[in-house]
Formats: C-alpha cells, structure tokens, sequence
C-alpha cells in the first residue's frame, strides 16, 4: 500500500478516536441551558427592586423583550394582558423585559394597565435575546418557557393571539 494512504488512514483513526472520547468524556458535564441562564436573571422593576426571574419557575413562562417606542410591541402587548388575565391561575406568567428607562416603562405599563410585571433590561437585554436566537436584535422578540425550565418558543416580531394561545394551550 502507498505510504500518503496509510498516513490518510492513520489520521482519520486517531481524529474519529480522539472525537469518540471527547464525545464520551463530555457526555457527563452539565451544561447550562440558555433559558437556565435567563431563569437566573435579577434585574430591576420601575421601582428599582430586583427581580429574580426563576420566582416563576415552575410556569410557562412568557419573556417579552419590548420597549415603549416600539409600534409592533405596543400592539400585542393587549393581548398578553388578556392572556394574563385568563390563564394566570392556571400557571401562565408573563414578564415583560424592557429596552427602556424606568420612568418611561412606569408610565406605559400604566396606560396600557399591564398586569404582569415589567423589568428594565436596558440594551443589555437585547444582547441577552441573542442566546435565544434573536441575532438581528430586533423587537419585539419574545422567549416561552416550559414548566421544566426549557425553551419552547421563540417569537421574533409579534406574537399572534391564536399561535400564543397554541403555544401555551399546549404547554398548561
């Protein structure tokens, strides 16, 4: 045999063994989830009191990244009220993540008589809604959570009545 075919051979044994055993080794290590590290988030409400996202661990969880100059957040940020409203005794939560300042926040979350909580999340929390997808940074992009703590949705741009209601009917 050609010598340039038994190396080729050699070193397509020793990289499919080396991957074998990271694949093995890596197989026990825990890995944080992306909705792990949000579940384990603080970050302020309008009155500047910290909030710990994993308080509703246990719900679906309904994470809308949104922000008051944001026409498509304003329009289906009704709609979750009604959610909210209609589901929330039978483990439905939604937190809304603001990219906004708190004066601001207050004041909206009054007009529209929001009924669930919103956080100031500043820009960072656009960065934050990369590591679920939303890689444009566009809002308004919303993140569901199971009861397990899992990521079951994604939603970049409005979240339609009748998908929310599919999405969370089949998750409560």
């Amino acid at each position: 045999m050609p010598r340039t075919f038994v190396r080729w051979v050699s070193v397509a044994a020793i990289a499919f063994v080396a991957l074998v055993a990271g694949m093995y080794f890596n197989a026990g290590v825990p890995r944080e989830s992306p909705a792990a590290g949000l579940l384990g988030l603080a970050l302020p409400d309008t009155d500047g009191r910290e909030q710990r996202l994993d308080q509703w661990k246990g719900q679906v969880l309904v994470v809308n990244f949104w922000a008051t100059w944001c026409e498509p957040c304003r329009e289906e940020m009704p709609e979750f009220v009604k959610a909210q409203a209609a589901l929330g005794a039978k483990g439905l939560q939604f937190v809304g993540i603001a990219i906004d300042q708190p004066d601001k926040i207050r004041r909206f979350s009054q007009d529209l008589n929001l009924n669930y909580p919103s956080l100031v999340g500043g820009y960072g929390a656009l960065e934050l809604s990369k590591s679920f997808g939303n890689t444009i940074m566009a809002l308004p992009f919303t993140v569901i959570i199971d009861r397990k703590g899992q990521v079951a949705y994604t939603q970049l741009g409005p979240l339609k009545p009748g998908k929310l209601d599919a999405i969370v009917g089949k998750l409560l």
